[in-house]
């Protein structure tokens, strides 16, 4: 099980809220690496999958940003950057967090990351800036299925 953290999300990345137009790029706006490839921003239809997973996934050529087009919260469980595969995240280093409508966030290269998570739709829509090959040449993959794992996002 896994609750969702009152812990700060600045360790795995950004949280993004509204801005004023005009308002001049500062150290709140997303702060984005995408020099090693070329970006893609597009809108990813995600089936209801529920609260549970046993995959985690990290991108570490990457920051990931995801967003929620509808009016309702969502989950991401997500772990710090550990440095690559030989060193996966301990069930211990997983926190999840709910991503009320209106936000989004920008994960960190390399956070480790599981979701978006949610359960009250059939479908959920989400905007996702990545890179154009980010799924196919820099999507690293721990199951802890494998292990008899499964974890579960519930409210604190």
């Amino acid at each position: 099980m896994v609750k969702t953290s009152s812990v700060n999300f600045s360790a795995f990345g950004q949280v993004i809220g509204p801005t004023d137009d005009g308002k001049q790029y500062d150290e709140e706006d997303a702060q984005l690496q995408l020099d090693q490839g070329r970006p893609r921003f597009y809108i990813m239809r995600l089936p209801r999958r529920g609260l549970t997973f046993h995959r985690i996934t990290f991108h570490a050529k990457v920051t990931q940003c995801l967003g929620g087009l509808q009016p309702a919260p969502w989950y991401l469980a997500v772990a710090a950057p550990s440095g690559g595969v030989a060193a996966w995240p301990r069930p211990a280093d997983l926190h999840a967090f709910r991503v009320p409508h209106g936000a989004f966030l920008k994960l960190h290269a390399g956070t480790w990351h599981a979701g978006p998570l949610f359960a009250d739709s059939p479908h959920m829509d989400f905007y996702n800036l990545e890179l154009s090959d980010t799924n196919v040449t820099d999507h690293n993959t721990k199951d802890y299925g494998e292990e008899g794992l499964k974890f579960e996002v519930v409210e604190a």
